[in-house]
């Protein structure tokens, strides 16, 4: 029964792994004790129990009623275990051609990195090759400009030694001209000596004869005069009554020289007062007698008479770099001064104090000449040299300035007014001589009242010096200052193109002064490295400087360019300059503070 079934499940199903080996084990150890005698006489100790109760396990398990359910399960794992092999052969044909993929997309990438690596190759090929074109053009192009530059050199050389031939024929032929000249000359003075030793007798004998006759002449003449006159003497001194008219005319000729002398100088006053100007004007633009000719002074007040009366105001601040409050305010005095004249009201008296060289004077003259006013400038250091004159003189301007001359009216400006309109206190340590004095109450007398004929424009570093009663005429201050960073700039920039740049621009007969073998004025260059930051740091490097400082800096350096052959302005001279104004400005405040603290009292001169 056991082997029927394993037959059976042998044909339909593959057969347990224990079973085939239990089978085969026995088969061959039966074949192994069939075919070897010597196999069983060793073991001939075996035991056969435990086949036996194999034997009877087997035949159990096959009388069993699981049997056949645990051949089915042995067969199901069987199964199982197939189709867990064909996964893994599926999974691994799948692997496999996944490699192939992968290989094949290796293969790809690196036919393209071959692919790159070729075109790189030939574009440094490409770019090697036109390297080496770009290095032969220019050796070939360096060569051609050697073979030029060659060839300039020989025709220089071969100019240079015919203009060495031109110029030793010239020599050649001045000197054989030279020589010819001289010969010429020595022959011709030869030949004239020749003949002046020939014809010395003559020209002796004929000298001779000249002054014999004009010695026989003058005698004559004289003798022939000397008779005219004994003969009109003769006749006059025995004629009365050509004495008595002679003596007449004598008398009237020298009453009229006197007369005439006394009434000419008496009428020249009269004209000077009415039409010239006072001595203690230094400059003015009303017509007098002394500038009535002048074609200067006409042009300019044919320009002044079409010019508007903005664009005169707009000249007032012309030149002048202020702060932008105070220009506003001079704007402001400039327009009320016009006002002032156009409505024909009384003028007011304007006080321009603050350091030395902020513009105080420039600004003054300004106004004077484009206010519309006819303008009068005077020095208070002209006063006091007056002595007892000073009086009359100041009385003589005001005067003057009362007249009816001109319908315009007058700008009176005083500058430095504080050196003869100082305080009459007696804690003031300025003592002042009695001409001073005089000459102080004379100008306050004449200006004591408002008037519509001038205005007072004064112009002081010591405002604090003034005397009561002048401060009190005075309607308004105006305060000027040190300049500070912008205004500096501006100034700097100003008289940069004023003393610098303007000189190198105005060049255009430089040409004409050369053709006709003179030297024009010198061209000034200014240094590259001269921009804007070396301005800046001059800028602030002149901290402290007023307008006059800056304008004389710039006058400065153009005279250090003028110092050059070639009229070039170096940056290192550039900056030294503005070092050593700083240095010297120095040296001025410590000259002014000792003055000031030096002297207890100054005595003026009478």
């Amino acid at each position: 029964m056991f082997g029927g079934r394993n037959k059976r499940n042998s044909t339909n199903h593959t057969p347990p792994e224990s079973s085939s080996t239990s089978s085969s084990s026995e088969s061959e150890s039966s074949s192994s004790s069939s075919t070897n005698p010597m196999n069983n006489s060793n073991f001939s100790n075996f035991d056969p129990s435990g086949l036996e109760r194999a034997a009877k396990a087997a035949r159990e398990l096959d009388a069993s009623h699981n049997a056949t359910a645990a051949f089915d399960l042995i067969q199901e794992q069987e199964r199982t275990k197939q189709h867990e092999k064909a996964a893994k052969r599926a999974e691994y044909d799948a692997y496999t051609e996944q490699q192939r993929s992968v290989n094949i997309e290796a293969e790809a990438q690196e036919a393209r990195k071959t692919l790159e690596v070729q075109t790189q190759h030939d574009r440094q090929r490409s770019e090697y090759k036109d390297e080496l074109e770009r290095k032969r053009q220019v050796d070939l192009l360096q060569a051609q400009k050697y073979m030029q530059e060659e060839q300039l050199k020989k025709q220089e050389e071969m100019l240079a030694r015919q203009e060495a031939m031109r110029r030793q024929t010239a020599e050649h032929e001045a000197q054989l001209k030279t020589k010819m000249e001289l010969a010429k000359v020595e022959a011709e003075a030869s030949g004239k000596i020749r003949q002046e030793r020939t014809n010395h007798d003559l020209i002796k004998e004929k000298l001779l004869l000249e002054a014999s006759e004009y010695r026989e002449t003058v005698r004559k003449g004289i003798e022939d005069a000397g008779k005219i006159v004994g003969n009109g003497m003769n006749s006059y001194l025995n004629n009365p009554k050509q004495m008595a008219s002679t003596a007449y005319t004598i008398t009237g000729i020298a009453v009229g020289v006197y007369a005439a002398k006394m009434g000419v100088g008496v009428l020249g006053r009269f004209v000077e007062r009415q039409l010239g100007k006072p001595s203690l004007v230094r400059e003015t633009s009303r017509w007098t007698v002394q500038n009535a000719f002048s074609t200067s002074s006409l042009a300019k007040g044919v320009k002044d008479l079409f010019q508007s009366d903005q664009k005169l105001l707009s000249h007032a601040l012309e030149g002048v770099v202020l702060e932008e409050g105070l220009a506003s305010q001079l704007r402001s005095i400039a327009v009320s001064t016009a006002n002032t004249k156009k409505n024909g009201a009384s003028f007011r008296h304007v006080l321009l104090h603050g350091p030395p060289g902020t513009g105080k004077t420039l600004f003054a003259k300004n106004l004077a000449r484009h206010s519309g006013l006819d303008y009068a400038i005077l020095t208070g250091g002209d006063v006091a040299p007056l002595g007892r004159d000073a009086v009359t003189e100041l009385h003589n301007l005001f005067d003057w300035a009362d007249s009816k001359g001109s319908k315009r009216g007058l700008l009176v400006f005083v500058d430095e007014a504080d050196a003869f309109l100082q305080s009459r206190n007696k804690n003031n340590s300025v003592v002042m001589s009695e001409d001073q004095r005089n000459a102080l109450n004379a100008f306050l007398y004449r200006t004591g009242t408002e008037t519509n004929k001038f205005m007072m424009v004064y112009a002081s570093n010591q405002p604090s010096q003034f005397d009561e009663a002048v401060t009190d005429r005075i309607d308004e201050m105006v305060e000027f200052v040190l300049p500070d960073y912008e205004e500096r700039k501006r100034m700097i920039a100003m008289y940069m193109d004023k003393y610098l740049i303007r000189n190198t621009k105005n060049s255009d007969g430089l040409g004409l002064l050369a053709t006709i073998g003179l030297k024009g004025p010198v061209q000034i260059k200014l240094d590259e490295m001269i921009d804007e930051k070396v301005i800046e740091q001059v800028v602030q490097n002149t901290d402290g400087f007023s307008g006059r400082a800056i304008s004389k800096l710039a006058i400065a350096w153009q005279a250090a360019a003028y110092g050059n052959s070639d009229g070039t302005l170096s940056l290192e001279t550039f900056l030294k300059t503005v070092d050593h104004h700083k240095h010297n400005m120095r040296i001025k405040e410590g000259w002014a503070d000792q003055i000031t603290n030096g002297s207890d009292s100054i005595i003026s001169p009478s």
